[in-house]
């Protein structure tokens, strides 16, 4: 899952070395936590919110077999 937010961000900014991916686990939730550059942030987040939701769709579909309710957190 990691290495799908990252295929799928790395394209869209001017700092692709900045996008950082972390994962936080707890019992029935897993969140994984967005880094990018703060120039890259509107890239990321899209026109009210568009590309934001695109990229949650996409993590949300490919993670809806695992048993744990999935997170994405889009941060600097």
């Amino acid at each position: 899952m990691k290495q799908l937010i990252e295929t799928i961000v790395k394209p869209l900014v001017d700092f692709p070395e900045d996008v950082h991916v972390d994962v936080v686990e707890d019992d029935n939730r897993v969140t994984y936590q967005l880094s990018v550059n703060k120039t890259d942030m509107g890239k990321v987040i899209g026109k009210q919110g568009r590309v934001a939701k695109a990229i949650r769709t996409v993590v949300y579909a490919a993670g809806s077999s695992q048993q744990k309710k999935i997170f994405l957190e889009i941060g600097e």
